[in-house]
């Protein structure tokens, strides 16, 4: 309501300017104001045309028409965007800092990993008062951010960038204490809501992987209210035609074109996706770690872009560089320059690696470390204090560069100028008390001092609605995106009709009609189908686990952002469910209810359908509800087992209500199952024709009580934390431990390094190497007809041993594509050409032992150290000749040169949850590639995500390796001055696949900077300007079009080509005396080494791993004591008297099995999906025989499943009151351990057969059912038509229940029981009614035994041959 007041007010003032003659002025402003911030972020694409009398008479003339349209007409084509108003409304958004935060964080002994003893111990003292430690993240920051300008935030890593700017923005973690307070315009957070007036960018790029770039920036768009205020587009309208302007044609165009409601396609989205450089990826899906889809800089610039589509006046952005090439860099920070002074912004950005040039676009700086601020001022003045502190940057070394190293211990004494003087090392805290005496730290505290001036419409630029949208437009664009999602997944949906199509036949002929009579006999088989509908129904819920936890990241960040609520969210995901469960609840019905006979009366069959579909829409929001509690994919399938156990055994079907304890009979009230049963049954044998059976009449509850207690929750509101920032500590110094290579003045070749052992140099060549890969079905929707889209054309080049060469090009250029493709990485496509090693044709089996690969995308498991996964590398990839101690040496080495010695103790975890920092994630991917000693090493983006100082020790390590005699190739982006001279060969390719220079850099780039500046019409470089910067500008495709010249047929018309082709050709031979690569076995170390060193990592991983391993035994215990509790005593043969106390123990035997399998088979899903992508990667650099890793997986199970059977034997067993006989204890213990492990390792196979874990949900869930079906619970054996029984002999449950059952019952030929009437001996019973035979009980051992030895030995088998990552 204030904001409409506000609007309204706003109006009647400059109506009333208009009255006074000032009306040009106001709607001149209002258009002028809408379009600066869209306008001046396309500076560099916008040119500015000087036109003739003829053409503008000719623009006044359309003008003209236009204003003769009727004020509908001309609204439908030009609509107001939400950000034009927004600029003019807002006004300039100041913001004054004074935190302080601090995490908690608890003392322990020792490593502090996340053991099960760890976990446990945390959890016992989390029940008292332990001692906890205050570690500080920011202390006392102090500044005030303006608008208007373009701050810098510099700083190393861990000094507290990111926590700042989620303190500006509004988002800090909850469980971190803050003192001080963050004011915007004088108003303090709480006043209004941070969120919406500012957007906070994350470093870690969150995107739904089905949608397409477009699709992504569109709904980003629509939901920060993009294109929704046509009422004040209205009035500008009106205004501008009473005051007679005529605005500027393009200014017009673009206003009308941006905004017309209605389109599926927004031109603002056009014009950010221009600005980012996404446009040529428009419609190709984001995709995953398993899924192909645009590169990890497209995916940076797309997590920028999504958030500058909307109209936030500030801006913080964090480390938005990261993979993007220099050029792009620059363009994007040109653009946010020009927002910020056209449109009174306020942005700050943090940058990791900013090129001189891109340095100098900026305004202000802010200099960070420890927690605390160096430097807050302006950009010009910042040079002068540490000439006065006593450093001065030399020439030809980036302003950034200097001032994150001059900070360093290691680096600063380089900068020393003060030759008369002894240097000391200056401290943070020195240089902080410096600035504070400076002039400018004098003037911040002075302004500071001033208290804001409020007088004039402050709070104007603050957002005080939460949302951008109403609540219906927010309700109509979550499910526009619901849909769309689900249109992406159709092959889920239909593959999961298609499996309920084939089980309803499969029941169905089962449980056929001429089989079953209308009599007392075969209600129970009645009974055993619907029943075993319903438990069908609700297994079929288990893959919504997998999706909604697959899509909750995606949620929490863009809830967060305030896009939409929970319940926008929540509601279309519920109610787009509803026709799939009517599609699936029909298809089970259509086919299941005549095949079966169940009454043959409509309107019975429309109950049945009714009753069918409220339980699998419940199901499907059960699980929804528990995957939004538990948010993790472990975690979920318990909980969603532990929901599924409750149910079942309160449904009065396993354990009737007259069996259950008097003191839990309560619990089959609460069961959603008992009440579907009810209904069932009811609706069945209510019919006329059972009603002659009087004992039926106990089922006589009506029908309508079923669809009691089925709708749940569908999502919670807990907070989801996406970034777990515990530990660290930020008042230490980073720098306290010295690498034993040395840091000298630039990236100079250092003798010291000790990485020296034995290898053999090796050429690699290559000669029109082309690569074809399927058109993707969007651009084929787009008009392109080609079957096959070319991304390599005709790549001609060599890299030779000592020879440092750096792969560069605009993104897209196919540099990542072009290193795959020699490192034999690619899994798809059709590769062309002429790849040899050493003058002999590769052999990839061989290449990839002497070959490194330190791939884009750092792909480590989780739960194993630094340390660890470095010392794994060097076990399984080093010869044999190196001893242990040799080794280990290395080891050290390697980690040290890198700089991990201080984080060597420290969990990988998972990117954007937990472990390390993406610059830390990329310095142990080089440290895991560089300690195998590969005499070749392919490094894509080795220093993406680092900052300047940690990308020149990486550097300086790559450049030691190549001087020692190896092939060393890196693709790069952002390299510095320093960084980019020190490669000694450059390959650049140009967008789409072509080469366009092959050679030496020279001194000073010399060679590259002549070959480009000979060119005519390319303009020249400047001084102390980046060469790599500036050759990726004068070769840009803008630039190719402006000269009318093609960069790639310039070079292969050169002399340079030509020498290249000569070289090649050269090289292409095999040196005298030389041999081809050849090695006696096909892996460096032995199959026992191997398994050794994959068990070893296996056992850290599980051990740490509670999550997992605590979770499940967890569950078993509670399991084994409501199994105990509701069946107490009841396994004691003298306490079954009549068939159904057999029933009922046999439902035991089924209910405890059925559930610790599936709890064991879902929570092994996700976890061995985690793995799976860093076999990829392992088994891609030939370390290990997949053999090794799924022995060493399926052996490092036996340990927690003998935990599993030990508590089910010492808690179920005797609560239940089974035999204690030495015979029948171990035969119960034999039995539950092979059902165990052959749950799990099903799970594991179901893994490593599908492409993703929702496939793998589905497919899991129908073993489940058909594992109900074919057990011999529902329906025993002699009753499974015999062209079935083959089912029912391949099912492993059936053999777990017959061997249950024969040895705890199968040899009581003494005890006589009631049984339908006659007199029979437990024994005979059993085996004629289950066909359960004592004397095949050794066969059925056996048998029994198979299933897991099967499904472990098919999961190797998958291991070995199948690769669903698509590359």
């Amino acid at each position: 309501m204030e904001d409409k007041k506000q609007q309204q007010q706003q109006q009647r003032e400059e109506a009333e300017a208009e009255a006074e003659e000032e009306a040009p002025v106001v709607p001149s402003s209002l258009r002028a104001a809408a379009i600066c911030r869209s306008l001046s972020s396309l500076s560099s694409s916008l040119r500015w045309d000087h036109r003739g009398d003829d053409d503008e008479e000719e623009a006044e003339l359309r003008w003209a028409a236009i204003e003769r349209l009727p004020t509908l007409d001309r609204m439908r084509t030009s609509v107001l965007s939400s950000e034009a108003v927004d600029v003019r409304r807002l006004g300039a958004a100041q913001r004054r800092v004074l935190v302080r935060v601090e995490a908690d964080c608890q003392v322990v002994s020792g490593k502090p990993l996340p053991t099960l003893l760890n976990t446990v111990l945390a959890t016992a003292r989390g029940l008292s008062r332990r001692p906890h430690a205050r570690i500080p993240i920011l202390n006392d920051v102090t500044g005030i951010l303006k608008p208007s300008r373009l701050t810098l935030l510099l700083g190393p890593p861990g000094c507290g960038k990111t926590t700042l700017l989620l303190a500006l923005a509004g988002k800090l973690d909850k469980n971190l204490k803050v003192t001080g307070e963050v004011e915007y315009n004088g108003a303090n957070l709480n006043t209004f809501v941070p969120e919406k007036t500012s957007a906070y960018i994350s470093q870690y790029d969150l995107h739904v992987p089905e949608m397409t770039v477009r699709e992504t920036l569109d709904f980003s768009a629509r939901f920060q209210g993009v294109g929704t205020r046509a009422e004040i587009m209205k009035e500008v309208i009106r205004r501008e035609k009473e005051a007679g302007i005529t605005p500027d044609p393009d200014i017009d165009t673009y206003m009308k074109a941006i905004s017309v409601e209605g389109l599926e396609r927004s031109m603002q989205t056009d014009y950010i996706m221009k600005i980012m450089g996404l446009d040529i990826c428009a419609d190709i899906i984001v995709g995953d770690i398993m899924r192909r889809g645009i590169s990890g800089g497209e995916k940076k610039r797309l997590t920028t872009g999504e958030m500058i589509v909307g109209p936030s006046r500030a801006l913080f952005m964090d480390e938005i560089s990261t993979g993007l090439d220099s050029s792009t860099t620059f363009q994007i920070v040109s653009c946010l320059q020009q927002v910020a002074h056209i449109s009174e912004s306020t942005i700050l950005v943090s940058l990791l690696q900013p090129a001189p040039e891109t340095y100098d676009l900026f305004d202000d700086i802010i200099l960070m470390a420890e927690g605390k601020i160096v430097y807050h001022g302006s950009k010009s003045c910042i040079m002068n204090f540490f000439e006065s502190c006593g450093f001065k940057c030399p020439e030809r070394k980036g302003a950034a560069d200097f001032l994150q190293e001059v900070l360093s211990k290691k680096d600063q004494q380089q900068y020393w100028s003060r030759t008369e003087e002894t240097y000391n090392f200056v401290t943070i805290d020195h240089f902080c008390e410096k600035f504070k005496a400076s002039q400018v730290g004098q003037n911040l505290v002075e302004e500071l001092a001033n208290p804001f001036d409020k007088s004039e419409g402050y709070n104007n630029a603050l957002s005080l609605n939460i949302y951008s949208l109403t609540k219906w437009d927010l309700l109509k664009a979550c499910f526009a995106r619901e849909i769309l999602l689900m249109r992406r997944n159709a092959f889920i949906y239909i593959t999961k009709v298609v499996q309920l199509g084939l089980l309803a036949v499969i029941t169905g002929t089962v449980f056929l009609r001429t089989h079953m009579g209308v009599d007392r006999a075969h209600a129970d088989y009645y009974m055993g189908s619907l029943f075993y509908a319903l438990i069908l129904l609700l297994v079929n819920g288990f893959p919504e686990l997998a999706i909604a936890v697959s899509r909750l990241p995606v949620f929490y960040k863009q809830r967060d952002y305030y896009f939409y609520p929970a319940w926008a969210y929540a509601i279309p995901s519920f109610i787009l469910k509803i026709p799939l469960s009517l599609v699936e609840s029909i298809t089970w019905t259509s086919i299941s209810y005549y095949l079966i006979g169940y009454t043959p009366e409509a309107s019975r069959f429309f109950c049945q359908l009714l009753i069918l579909f409220l339980v699998h829409t419940g199901a499907l929001s059960l699980f929804r509800c528990v995957a939004s509690y538990c948010q993790t994919m472990v975690a979920s399938s318990v909980g969603g087992t532990m929901s599924f156990l409750v149910i079942l055994l309160f449904g009065g079907f396993i354990i009737p209500r007259l069996s259950m304890p008097n003191w839990l009979k309560w619990g089959f009230w609460i069961s959603p199952l008992s009440y579907a049963e009810i209904g069932l049954t009811g609706n069945e044998f209510l019919a006329p024709r059972w009603l002659k059976f009087h004992s039926l009449k106990r089922y006589s509850d009506t029908i309508w009580t079923s669809a009691t207690g089925t709708s749940r929750a569908i999502i919670s509101r807990d907070k989801f934390s996406t970034f777990d920032r515990r530990g660290k500590d930020m008042s230490k110094d980073m720098d306290n431990r010295m690498p034993k290579l040395q840091v000298g003045n630039a990236l100079a070749p250092n003798k010291t390094g000790t990485m020296v052992l034995p290898f053999s140099p090796l050429t690699i060549s290559f000669q029109d190497v082309n690569y074809y890969v399927d058109t993707p079905v969007e651009m084929r929707e787009q008009g392109y007809k080609e079957r096959k889209l070319q991304l390599l054309h005709n790549i001609t080049g060599a890299f030779q041993p000592g020879v440092l060469s750096a792969l560069m090009g605009v993104t897209g250029a196919g540099k990542t594509t072009l290193l795959d493709v020699l490192a034999g990485r690619k899994t798809g496509g059709v590769i062309e050409g002429d790849i040899r090693v050493g003058g002999y044709p590769k052999i990839q089996q061989t290449f990839a032992r002497i070959s490194g690969y330190c791939e884009q995308t750092d792909v480590h498991s989780p739960q194993i150290t630094v340390e660890e996964s470095v010392a794994y590398s060097a076990w399984l990839r080093l010869p044999t000749e190196v001893d242990s101690k040799t080794r280990r040496e290395f080891v050290d080495e390697v980690i040290q040169t890198i700089e991990l010695d201080d984080i060597r103790d420290a969990l990988v975890g998972l990117p954007g949850v937990s472990g390390l920092s993406t610059e830390q994630r990329k310095r142990l991917t080089i440290a895991v590639e560089l300690v195998s000693n590969p005499s070749v090493i392919f490094m894509d983006e080795p220093t993406s995500g680092l900052d300047a100082r940690a990308a020149a020790i990486v550097m300086r390590a790559v450049k030691n390796v190549a001087d020692t005699g190896r092939t060393v190739v890196c693709t790069i982006h952002q390299p510095s001055i320093e960084i980019f001279e020190a490669f000694d060969e450059l390959m650049l390719m140009k967008r789409g696949g072509e080469l366009i220079y092959a050679g030496p850099l020279g001194l000073h780039s010399c060679n590259v900077i002549h070959y480009f500046e000979t060119i005519p019409g390319v303009p020249k470089i400047k001084d102390n300007y980046n060469p790599s910067t500036w050759m990726l500008e004068v070769t840009c495709a803008s630039m190719e079009a402006q000269l009318g010249v093609d960069f790639a047929q310039i070079y292969r018309e050169s002399t340079m080509c030509k020498d290249k082709d000569a070289l090649v050709k050269s090289l292409s031979k095999p040196a005298l005396g030389t041999s081809d690569l050849h090695f006696p076995t096909r892996f460096p170390q032995k199959f026992r080494e191997q398994l050794k060193a994959c068990i070893w990592k296996q056992f850290l991983s599980y051990w740490r791993s509670p999550s997992y391993n605590l979770v499940r035994i967890l569950f078993i215990t509670i399991s084994c004591i409501v199994f105990g509790v509701l069946f107490w005593q009841q396994g004691d043969i003298n306490h079954i008297n009549d068939q159904q106390g057999l029933f009922t123990i046999l439902g035991c035997m089924y209910g405890t099995t059925l559930f610790t399998g599936i709890n064991n088979c879902q929570s092994v899903i996700p976890f061995v999906s985690i793995e799976r992508s860093v076999v990829y990667r392992e088994r891609f650099a030939g370390m290990y025989s997949p053999w090794a890793y799924s022995l060493a997986q399926v052996a490092m199970e036996i340990p927690y499943v003998l935990v599993q059977i030990l508590l089910i034997m010492f808690i179920a067993y005797p609560m239940i009151g089974y035999a204690w006989t030495a015979a029948k204890f171990f035969w119960f213990m034999y039995t539950i351990a092979c059902t165990l492990l052959y749950f799990l390792y099903f799970g594991m196979m179901i893994v490593s057969l599908t492409p993703n874990i929702q496939v793998a949900s589905i497919l899991a869930s129908m073993f489940y059912t058909l594992q109900n079906l074919m057990s011999g619970f529902i329906v025993p054996a002699p009753q499974i038509p015999r062209w079935w029984i083959w089912l029912y002999y391949t099912s492993p449950l059936s053999w777990t229940l017959n061997v249950f059952f024969t040895t705890q019952f199968g040899d009581e030929h003494e005890k006589e029981i009631s049984v339908f009437g006659e007199t029979k001996s437990v024994a005979a019973f059993i085996k004629d009614y289950f066909g359960f035979r004592h004397d095949l009980l050794p066969l059925a051992a056996i048998i029994l035994a198979m299933f897991p030895i099967l499904f472990a030995i098919l999961f190797g088998l998958s291991i070995s041959k199948l690769n669903f990552q698509r590359r």
